[in-house]
């Protein structure tokens, strides 16, 4: 099979792969036709880098997001600046193109020259401990909706997405969404409330018999699976009245989230319904039996994906990492498959999908060459006829699959003519 867009234009690379390392890549179309993305760099170097940066009391790392603009569909890219957060995602609301993301509080900078120049940023939270990636950013009835992750602390002592709570942000646009009255914010439903492990059966969810507090190496070392959790949420509103949880008011909206099993091919979900008072409220929800709905089938589920819903045609469209050799032994992994069997991290696909959950296979976007060489945590935005995608990449040089050290861009030329 030959990839979509295995070519690719370099947007950034690490002045130094083995110190600093290139995350969360967001990308967004303005009406002009300019392209602006993101970038986070993380890594031991980051606090010798020059420009804004933020130190996260999580970690006591210094993290650096970059933004950068092109005029000429992505042929080529020119840095516009830095800000002092990360797990951020572009986007544009009335005249103004914004950054949100987190430095422990909820962050967020402006541009009012189409992403020339920005302002200082400004927090939406009183600190806190929150999460996210770069996902979508829906846009209904004139609002903008997008989701962070509150972390709701429940004494785990590893990698935690068992604490996240998928909390649905939404500001009227053309407001001024650098002040937090802009904003409304969901009510909180951490996935330890939401979901008991215990009452999991049939579906290999767990995949693996880990501590709830501690995860467990499954392999020997590097091969540590953390508690079961989601993460790293998208937002969707279902427009065909014919869909089972379509709301014809229009005011609910699903979290489709990365499942943190163990294993493959899931992805977890929550409704969120506006009342009527304008508060917004968080809960699971139900198939016509009655039965509540947290797991259903998503192809790269496992891993970060990004979702959009493409008005011309009313199909879903989901960028997410294939993955090949799940049933692999821990202990038979080669040193160097990052982390655990499911982990894998170089093959980029694409689907598309009428409602959410029966999706049909597209295409390969790009393969990375060598293991360590991702192509994964990828962002994309509708460009005409195009799909425009921004990836978390590596090359021969990268230090691991999870810390690579480049931004690339990818178009997926007349992606509607892969409708079959």
């Amino acid at each position: 099979m030959k990839p979509l867009a295995q070519d690719h234009v370099l947007v950034c690379a690490s002045p130094d792969p083995t110190r600093v390392f290139c995350y969360t890549p967001g990308i967004e179309r303005l009406r002009s036709g300019r392209l602006v993305a993101t970038t986070d760099w993380g890594g031991p170097g980051v606090a010798e880098l020059e420009g804004a940066k933020a130190e996260l009391r999580d970690c006591h790392k210094f993290w650096q997001g970059r933004i950068y603009t092109s005029d000429d569909r992505g042929a080529t890219w020119r840095m516009r600046g830095t800000f002092p957060f990360m797990h951020a995602r572009p986007f544009a609301s009335g005249d103004s193109v914004y950054v949100l993301g987190q430095r422990g509080a909820v962050a967020i900078v402006r541009s009012d020259d189409d992403g020339v120049t920005w302002g200082e940023a400004a927090d939406l939270t009183d600190g806190g401990r929150w999460h996210q990636s770069a996902c979508n950013v829906l846009r209904a009835s004139g609002n903008v909706y997008l989701v962070m992750e509150r972390r709701v602390e429940y004494g785990v002592k590893a990698w935690a997405p068992a604490e996240n709570a998928p909390v649905l942000m939404r500001a009227r646009e053309g407001d001024d969404l650098t002040r937090r009255s802009s904003w409304t914010f969901a009510s909180e439903l951490p996935f330890r409330e939401a979901v008991d492990e215990s009452s999991l059966s049939y579906i290999a969810v767990p995949f693996y018999d880990v501590d709830p507090v501690t995860g467990a190496n499954v392999g020997g070392p590097g091969r540590h699976c953390a508690p079961m959790g989601w993460l790293e949420t998208n937002v969707v509103r279902f427009t065909d009245p014919g869909h089972i949880w379509h709301d014809p008011e229009g005011h609910t909206f699903h979290l489709w989230m990365r499942a943190h099993t163990g294993g493959t091919g899931y992805a977890c979900v929550a409704k969120v319904i506006e009342n009527a008072d304008g508060s917004m409220s968080t809960s699971l929800q139900r198939a016509p039996s009655g039965r509540s709905v947290v797991y259903v089938p998503c192809p790269g589920g496992q891993m970060r994906f990004h979702v959009l819903q493409d008005d011309q045609t009313g199909l879903y469209w989901l960028l997410s990492t294939q993955a090949t050799d799940s049933m692999r032994r821990p202990d038979a992994l080669p040193p160097d498959r990052y982390n655990l069997p499911n982990n894998e991290r170089r093959r980029l696909q694409l689907h598309f999908s009428r409602n959410m959950i029966d999706w049909c296979f597209a295409g390969m976007v790009a393969i990375g060459p060598v293991e360590r060489a991702s192509r994964h945590y990828a962002s994309m935005v509708i460009d005409g006829d195009d799909l425009c995608v921004l990836s978390r990449s590596g090359d021969e040089r990268a230090k691991s699959a999870h810390d690579g050290n480049l931004i690339t861009f990818h178009r997926v030329r007349n992606f509607r003519s892969l409708v079959y």
